[in-house]
Formats: structure tokens, C-alpha cells, sequence
């Protein structure tokens, strides 16, 4: 899935520059100027990742940062902090705020690039557009397809969203409300049993190719995607 980028950068010439090299890279970028606008976004819809600028109008991006790691509903957001400081002293202040990353202006964007697709492969795997194997399953999220031995499987796109965020997540036991806030998101409003609806879906979908044995039940508790010991 293409992950989107929260961008909160004051500058306007180094927003745009930040913007279009995530366009280049397939991902989606929204962007913000102070905090304010930040906050607005997130509270509307949750990104994948923020680049966040430390010197900012207002309240400090470095601010920002410990704000978002104090509320549960944010505090997995990988953050990347954008700074013209680079002293050893403030890249410690920068990661003790909350930063995953820490990357000094002027910057390559090819090496902003390789650290956002490693953040995301390492904090939001689902983000990543790299092709996923269970078995003879396989997802490729840029092309949105599934496959199983070869032949393609049709899947709507609320069960291919399901897949691969299990695919991403294997072995780890999730509730509906966990699936709901994961894959559905978490400002949308819908019955738990959703879940079980669109899981029998997916179910259906594997059939042919043996792969629904993948997802497993787990009584009392909700839904597992395993890998070995079909």
C-alpha cells in the first residue's frame, strides 16, 4: 500500500522539494507549516511517517514529537527529524524528544529516501510497497496483485488491505477492534463483526489455492495470519 508522508516543514521551497521527491518515490505526502496544521492532519487521519521539521513557528517540532509519543494513538508514528543543527548534543536532544531518525540539512534526498524506506520496513511494514511470500501466497503491493503457485487470486480491496497487513504482521494474534483501527482506520466508525465478514471473504478467495489455512481463528481473542504448520 502507498504509504502516505505527513511533511512538516516551514519552509516553502524545502516543502516542495520534499513533496516532489516523495512523489517520485510513490508515496503520498501531505503537507503542513506549523504545528497546528500538523496536528490538524493527524487528528483527521493518521500517516505512515512524519518528516518534521525541529525549528518551526510556535511550538518546536522537537515539541511535536514528544506530544505524539505521550498519546497511545500515536506513539507508533516513525517520525524523522528534518534540522540545520548538527551537533552531536542536538541530535540527542532530537532522538530523546521521540525521533526515529535524525538527518541535517542540507540533505541528499537520495539518502532521506533510503532511510524513510527503512523506518518503514522496520516500524510500518504494511507501508512498504516490497513484494510479501507466505508459502506459494504472494502480495505485491505496487501492483496490487495476489498470487498462489502462480495464479493470480481476485480479491476486493478491503480483502486485499486485510492480507497484507497480516502478511506484514505474521505469527501476532490481533482482535477485530485491533483489524478495525489497522486496516479500516482508526476514525472509521463500523461493527466489530465486519471484521468476521470480510475475513470469510478472504477465506473464500484462498480457497482454491489451499492458502486459507493461513488465517487462523483464535478463540476469545481474534485473528492470527501463521506461516508454518499448515
Amino acid at each position: 500500500m502507498t504509504a502516505t508522508i505527513l511533511i512538516v516543514e516551514d519552509e516553502p521551497a524545502i516543502q516542495e522539494l520534499l513533496s516532489f521527491n516523495m512523489a517520485q518515490c510513490g508515496y503520498n505526502s501531505i503537507q503542513a507549516y506549523d504545528v497546528d496544521a500538523a496536528m490538524e492532519h493527524i487528528n483527521h487521519t493518521l500517516p505512515d511517517l512524519i518528516l518534521l521539521d525541529w525549528m518551526l513557528p510556535g511550538s518546536s517540532g522537537a515539541d511535536l514529537a514528544r506530544k505524539l509519543r505521550a498519546d497511545r494513538r500515536t506513539r507508533d508514528i516513525p517520525i524523522i527529524m528534518l534540522t540545520a543543527r548538527g551537533d552531536e548534543q542536538d541530535k540527542v536532544a532530537g532522538l530523546e524528544s521521540g525521533a526515529d531518525d535524525y538527518i541535517t540539512k542540507p540533505f541528499s534526498p537520495r539518502e532521506l529516501i533510503a532511510r524513510i524506506r527503512a523506518l518503514l520496513r522496520r516500524r510500518s511494514p504494511q507501508a512498504s510497497d516490497e513484494t510479501i511470500s507466505a508459502g506459494s501466497l504472494e502480495l505485491s503491493p505496487a501492483e496490487r496483485r495476489v498470487s498462489a503457485g502462480g495464479e493470480t487470486i481476485e480479491l476486493g480491496p478491503t480483502e486485499f488491505r486485510l492480507l497484507h497487513f497480516f502478511m506484514t504482521h505474521p505469527e501476532r494474534v490481533y482482535s477485530r477492534a485491533q483489524l478495525l483501527d489497522q486496516v479500516w482506520g482508526d476514525h472509521v466508525f463500523v461493527e466489530e463483526r465486519t471484521v468476521d465478514v470480510h475475513i470469510r471473504r478472504l477465506r473464500q478467495a484462498l480457497e482454491h489455492s489451499g492458502c486459507e489455512k493461513h488465517i487462523q481463528t483464535v478463540r476469545g481473542s481474534g485473528y492470527r495470519f501463521s506461516v508454518g504448520n499448515l
